[in-house]
């Protein structure tokens, strides 16, 4: 089994061939696709290999399924006594992406 562990949108992500991951928000459209050229580590048949930081020419293609909102966070702020009280909420946008090759470069 092959996998990859990429850097996307300041997070690391382990995937694998078909895999359907959640990054932060791409400017792209659904169904097009994607390349993510920061591979910090491979696993292949020949072993692992990891990257300082990131493996030259290695790379994994996805393509985008979907542009959507995580659930609702709401944020309450409140000071005892003072009769203070703030609610409010907040949806995080992400990409969705389903890996399609891990490139080894």
């Amino acid at each position: 089994m092959s996998y990859a562990v990429i850097n996307a949108g300041g997070k690391q992500h382990k995937v694998t061939v078909g895999e359907q991951i959640r990054v932060e928000k791409i400017e792209a459209g659904i169904g097009d696709k994607v390349t993510f050229d920061q591979v910090l580590a491979l696993q292949t048949d020949g072993g692992l290999q990891v990257g300082r930081p990131v493996l030259k020419g290695a790379r994994v293609v996805g393509r985008v399924v979907a542009q959507d909102k995580h659930k609702k966070v709401l944020i309450f702020k409140k000071k005892r006594r003072k009769q203070y009280r703030r609610t409010r909420g907040h949806r995080q946008p992400f990409t969705a992406v389903v890996v399609e090759e891990i490139h080894a470069g």
